[in-house]
């Protein structure tokens, strides 16, 4: 059912990963240029296969273990998008690359929490189901 809880937290995370990108940059260099996501073709892409992936989601409602499979999945990419951003921000030494880091490097931890809260919903639902079909 499309109306159920995990639909919200998963349209949140599709919005965090697809929209505020745009808005909310990811660090400023030493020449005090901001830099965004879609300058960078591998951050642009790792968050929009997460909008995507949250979007196919929430429409493969039917089938609530593949929709927590790719919940989990979508949480893992979030993971390899923070490594990217925890490697680019403390791997380089002084003033290198990053000189002030923005709050668009946050955006995958708000995007891990809504798919956690999420999958719970999903696992919740799917213990109702079970719950049911043992009383038949």
């Amino acid at each position: 059912m499309i109306q159920r809880i995990q639909t919200l937290y998963l349209f949140l995370a599709a919005g965090i990963s697809a929209g505020l990108i745009f808005v909310f940059d990811l660090w400023t260099n030493n020449e005090g240029v901001k830099v965004f996501a879609p300058e960078n073709y591998a951050y642009l892409g790792l968050f929009l296969g997460s909008a995507v992936l949250s979007l196919i989601s929430i429409f493969s409602f039917k089938n609530r273990k593949s929709q927590f499979v790719m919940g989990r999945l979508n949480i893992i990419l979030n993971f390899i998008l923070l490594g990217f951003f925890v490697y680019q921000s403390l791997n380089l030494s002084g003033e290198t690359n990053v000189s002030e880091k923005g709050i668009g490097m946050l955006l995958p931890i708000f995007s891990i929490v809504c798919l956690v809260l999420a999958n719970k919903a999903i696992k919740k639902d799917e213990d109702l189901v079970k719950s049911v079909d043992r009383l038949r």
